[in-house]
């Protein structure tokens, strides 16, 4: 089919992931756009998932392994697959798969994941394109690491997604039975990835899911046991809300139908907040408490955004291993 690509960017990797040098992938990293990729935060990392939130959980889990090499790591809506490069360098995997929704995201990811690898590091790249993990079960492949960083504000409209060029940033209306706790809280697809993952894992394997925190931290917790897991928080941060007009707007919409509630803060206190913090989950219950007197419910949300106000939300990276 042919390149639909818009644009090309370059990314200064040591700035875009906060490392002092690479050793598997470019120090410059050529990146193609698809159209329908969701496009990364160059420019501002503190909103940025894959560079403020991805990559720092990856280095955090390796360290956490004694350092050892992660050999395979996939991910789950890859986008421009800056993701999966950053797993690369952070995780040392010499096997990788990769899957989004649309045929050009997934054959623009991997031509970004082929050409930014340095010569003397070979990976193997496994894709497809369509629901979830299912495009790689013909590779009959287990990996160590599964990565998801799905969305979670549901269209009206599915023929919408087919569009738009964020459409990464909504889903579609499932079909499956969904708990209702996870249902009413949006978190579909974080759910039916985990039970999926299940047939895709090494034993020993984990899955990490980057979720946006708009909710409370005990339910990310039953997020994983709903769908069979232990799980805990291996990192808890914040960021900038990015396309803050769009998505508070819409969660505030879904939040007077009935679900959430959802909350945000002032960029500020976060930034004040998490100025001394790790990244490590073990204080996140703490941290969240701490934050209560400041939250801000979506339509509160959107009320100060309007006046001006930097509005960002927290972070938690949720470690789930099969029970």
């Amino acid at each position: 089919m042919p390149n639909t690509s818009l644009e090309t960017i370059q990314v200064n990797t040591q700035k875009y992931l906060s490392i002092p040098h690479t050793e598997r992938i470019k120090d410059s990293l050529d990146i193609e756009l698809s159209s329908h990729s969701y496009l990364p935060r160059i420019e501002d990392v503190t909103s940025d998932w894959v560079a403020h939130v991805a990559a720092p959980a990856f280095r955090l889990y390796r360290a956490k392994r004694g350092g050892a090499p992660i050999e395979s790591f996939c991910s789950i809506g890859t986008g421009s697959g800056l993701d999966v490069l950053s797993a690369i360098e952070a995780l040392s995997s010499t096997r990788v798969g990769l899957t989004d929704v649309h045929d050009e995201v997934v054959s623009t990811a991997a031509q970004n994941v082929a050409r930014n690898i340095r010569a003397r590091h070979a990976v193997k790249i496994e894709s497809g394109f369509g629901d979830l993990l299912a495009p790689l079960r013909p590779y009959h492949a287990r990996y160590d690491v599964i990565y998801e960083n799905l969305p979670n504000v549901p269209l009206d409209n599915d023929s919408e997604v087919a569009i738009d060029r964020k459409s990464s940033a909504y889903l579609a209306q499932r079909k499956e039975p969904i708990p209702e706790l996870i249902r009413q809280k949006m978190l579909d697809l974080h759910y039916l990835a985990l039970q999926q993952a299940k047939e895709f894992l090494t034993p020993g394997g984990v899955v990490l899911s980057t979720l946006g925190a708009r909710v409370p931290l005990s339910v990310f917790i039953a997020l994983g046991e709903l769908a069979g897991y232990s799980s805990s928080l291996l990192t808890y941060t914040w960021k900038v809300q990015a396309d803050p007009e769009e998505v508070i707007r819409d969660h505030a919409h879904k939040q007077r139908e009935g679900f959430g509630p959802f909350h945000f803060y002032p960029a500020a206190i976060l930034e004040q907040t998490f100025s001394h913090q790790a990244y490590s989950g073990d204080r996140a219950q703490e941290i969240e408490t701490s934050l209560l007197p400041h939250q801000l419910d979506a339509e509160q949300a959107y009320a100060a955004l309007q006046k001006g106000e930097r509005i960002g939300h927290t972070v938690a990276v949720l470690e789930s291993t099969p029970r």
